[in-house]
């Protein structure tokens, strides 16, 4: 079945030539994206007052998922799809790294995680975000959709469990933070605040 899949999804890839430059750009270089929306989760809490030690945890939750996902893609071992299939049609760059899970669905997946903790409607638009990035490296041929669900499984998880074990300590340094000059990074003031953030929850 997860051969299957690929093998439909390259044919896809095949009959739409006119999607390859966006679809190799997102899948190299959406990582960007994922690096702008963590900015949006900070920028969204301050404003709101809530959700800033889940928007501090997100990249945190998401450099530990990566860094868990190593030891098990080299305990796994999977090949990539253009190692043992022949005849595919390859966009990706070639890489003798193991396929399975997929750093950057794990990346992707603990993210829109992340972020849905901070904000549904922020976190909503990383898991859409993480979707196409799932559905982009299978495009391009770099992993199998297995690949990509088990990354999305694994980002989740490690961010959500982490979240449980670290948003104590989080938030008992971000009050001891809050008495300090950083405070601006953390809230805004005054009642200009008060409108944004009233702003910000309609």
């Amino acid at each position: 079945m997860n051969t299957r899949l690929f093998l439909e999804i390259n044919d896809l890839a095949r009959a739409t030539p006119w999607l390859h430059a966006p679809m190799v750009g997102y899948a190299k270089y959406g990582v960007v994206l994922f690096a702008v929306l963590l900015l949006a989760g900070w920028w969204t809490a301050r404003l709101r007052g809530a959700g800033l030690p889940a928007a501090i945890w997100a990249p945190i939750g998401m450099l530990l998922a990566v860094a868990v996902n190593q030891p098990i893609v080299a305990l796994v071992h999977e090949p990539r799809p253009y190692t043992t299939l022949s005849g595919i049609l390859v966009l990706a760059d070639r890489s003798t790294d193991p396929s399975l899970p997929s750093d950057h669905a794990t990346m992707a997946g603990a993210i829109a995680a992340g972020l849905l903790l901070v904000s549904w409607r922020l976190g909503l638009l990383a898991t859409a975000a993480a979707a196409l990035m799932g559905f982009a490296r299978v495009y391009i041929a770099a992993h199998y959709p297995f690949d990509v669900l088990a990354g999305f499984a694994l980002g989740a998880t490690v961010t959500l469990l982490g979240y449980l074990v670290a948003r104590g300590p989080i938030t008992a340094g971000l009050d001891r933070l809050d008495r300090t000059r950083l405070r601006p990074l953390l809230r805004t003031g005054g009642a200009a605040a008060t409108d944004q953030a009233a702003m910000a929850r309609r």
